[in-house]
């Protein structure tokens, strides 16, 4: 109880889920690799090994989570520039995706776009997008999409375009909700709501805070993003919802990032210490499931500790495997940006690519 709250809606997700001891510890194990991955991500960033913008999801771990294990693989999932954990949980693995962190030809888009651009099409994961609320009306086109190519007399597999509290206000993604709910697109817009927007609060950045009830008559619901169970749950209902035809669906999730906005950001200048470590302690994502896999039998502290183990030293050796990828070749650089033919793979430089070091740029000769 207490999971879920509703806007301009009769019915609504159970407050009970059935779940097998497999499926739990599975989900535990994504959420624990996650957390490692991350603050992997936030070592290696410190000792320089990944340079430029880098966003970390620890602590917003049972979203992503959840929301994976409710869609099908068919249903279409693009979002922010914190990325990292969805490409993972869309079907990435840890090598592929520190190494495109570390800009090596072996990452998950070859190295070529780093910590906000990470995309898989066979997994109908469309990446991160490093501008500010720019994800949505991309959704909504992957929904139109899902519409238009959907059996007549079947289901529509759903679109989502997750974004965080602080584009909630964007003037393309109340278009985007216009548009959906016009042509009744398989739509969820998803807000992770972890509190703040880069460093305010959402009492300061925006004058209704009630995101789900943001798109008016747009239906939206208030899921609890701690709770992994919860938002699988919620998920599952949202999308039997919008993929049965009745138009987009607004989700707001109550999440919270332990980090600061992104790596340079220490984010103890406008929350204080006390904040995170309270949340950590009463509301963290990963204890919640290992505290409901000892209650339920499906598991002893000892069990869950070795498993712990276990995922920390695989997300090591996945880290040295992503360092031994070499870096991404200047004859390779250009791939798929500068074509000398329309409907082949054949590429061609530009004239000239300026380098950070004026002395190693290329000129064609």
């Amino acid at each position: 109880a207490g999971s879920f709250e509703t806007h301009n809606l009769d019915i609504a997700p159970n407050n009970e889920i059935t779940m097998s001891k497999e499926e739990l510890l599975d989900h535990f194990r994504l959420m624990y690799t996650m957390r490692r991955m991350e603050i992997t991500c936030d070592n290696e960033y410190k000792a320089r090994a990944i340079r430029g913008f880098c966003h970390l999801y620890d602590g917003q771990e049972a979203v992503a989570t959840g929301i994976q294990a409710a869609f099908d693989r068919e249903d279409s999932w693009i979002t922010s520039y914190r990325c990292h954990c969805i490409a993972l949980a869309r079907g990435g693995d840890v090598s592929s995706i520190l190494a495109e962190l570390f800009g090596n030809a072996g990452g998950m888009t070859k190295g070529k776009g780093g910590s906000m651009h990470f995309y898989s099409k066979k997994d109908n994961f469309f990446g991160g997008q490093g501008i500010v609320g720019a994800q949505v009306p991309v959704g909504a086109g992957l929904a139109f999409a899902n519409k238009y190519n959907a059996k007549p007399g079947e289901d529509m597999n759903v679109a989502i375009a997750c974004y965080g509290d602080g584009a909630a206000n964007q003037g393309q993604i109340w278009e985007s909700a216009n548009m959906a709910s016009l042509w009744k697109l398989p739509m969820i817009f998803c807000i992770e709501n972890n509190g703040y927007g880069m460093g305010t609060s959402i009492n300061r950045h925006s004058s209704h805070s009630d995101y789900y009830k943001m798109g008016n008559h747009i239906p939206g619901i208030r899921i609890d993003g701690m709770n992994v169970l919860a938002v699988k749950e919620g998920m599952r209902f949202v999308k039997e919802f919008c993929g049965s035809g009745n138009g987009p669906m607004y989700v707001e999730m109550m999440t919270y990032r332990y980090h600061g906005h992104s790596m340079s950001d220490p984010g103890t200048t406008y929350r204080n210490r006390e904040e995170i470590a309270l949340t950590r302690s009463t509301r963290d994502p990963l204890e919640f499931v290992k505290k409901t896999l000892m209650d339920a039998g499906y598991a002893e502290a000892d069990e869950i500790k070795t498993m712990e183990k276990e995922i920390r030293k695989m997300v090591q050796a996945e880290t040295k495997k992503a360092k031994e990828y070499p870096d991404v070749e200047l004859k390779d650089m250009f791939d798929y940006v500068y074509a000398a033919e329309i409907n082949g793979e054949k590429q061609e430089f530009p004239e000239h690519i300026r380098m950070p070091d004026y002395a190693k740029s290329f000129w064609r000769s």
